[in-house]
């Protein structure tokens, strides 16, 4: 689900929506998310002031007050 959401949100924004992707892996107290998406899709997916990446960060830690696990997320190149 939340790697749905993640993807979904990138799609929207990125230029290349096709390139992008999102894996997930799980710990014992932190999933981490890794956004992969063109390289010139990277700013606009931070965006200014990191603004875009902490919206996503805001709708996910929602998630976390549901089921109690601590997420990480990261953007990187393809």
């Amino acid at each position: 689900m939340i790697s749905e959401f993640v993807a979904q949100f990138a799609k929207l924004i990125a230029t290349h929506p096709e390139d992008v992707r999102v894996e997930l892996t799980e710990g014992n107290e932190v999933t981490e998310i890794v956004l992969f998406a063109n390289q010139a899709d990277i700013g606009k997916l931070i965006g200014k002031e990191g603004k875009m990446i902490g919206a996503i960060k805001t709708v996910i830690s929602g998630c976390k007050a549901k089921d109690g696990m601590s997420y990480r997320i990261n953007v990187e190149a393809v």
